[in-house]
């Protein structure tokens, strides 16, 4: 198990992930598993003629990209328990197709429970763009193993 327990945690870290770049492809397929195939996303013609002016990704997508991102950190990797939360999650400006996102992350919060094996984290989540524009941005909650979980689990491997 490679990830963190909540104690390893400190309040303040912010750590970075790799970059990604959202394709033409990337919004086609989500448009499809998604099943939200708005002109916005996929008619070239009708965007053109919008405020923005051209086709944008989903702002769901970008929410699932950055979900992915943050697993990309490698800190929760056998230590998540479960996701608690997305709070105040807010879009703020467009992702265009090809923009390069990526996503810091801050630790807000970082607290054992009641329940010895685990606690509960809480992450400030931004999505930035190639320009260093904050595209995306709310709160993840997230229950993970304490070090007495962790250790729990291995005995039981």
């Amino acid at each position: 198990m490679r990830g963190k327990c909540i104690e390893e945690f400190e309040v303040g870290q912010v750590d970075e992930s790799r970059a990604r770049t959202i394709t033409e492809t990337d919004v086609v397929q989500f448009s499809w598993i998604s099943g939200d195939v708005n002109p916005m996303h996929t008619d070239a013609v009708h965007s053109a003629r919008s405020p923005i002016g051209q086709r944008i990704a989903h702002g769901a997508l970008g929410l699932s990209v950055a979900t992915g991102l943050s697993a990309s950190l490698g800190y929760l990797d056998g230590t998540a328990i479960a996701a608690l939360g997305i709070d105040e999650w807010k879009f703020l400006k467009p992702i265009l197709f090809n923009d390069t996102i990526r996503l810091r992350a801050t630790v807000l919060s970082a607290r054992p429970t009641t329940k010895p094996d685990r606690g509960v984290l809480v992450r400030r989540m931004e999505l930035l763009n190639q320009r260093d524009e904050v595209v995306q941005t709310g709160l993840m909650t997230t229950m993970v193993l304490t070090r007495a979980g962790r250790e729990a689990v291995s005995n039981k491997s």
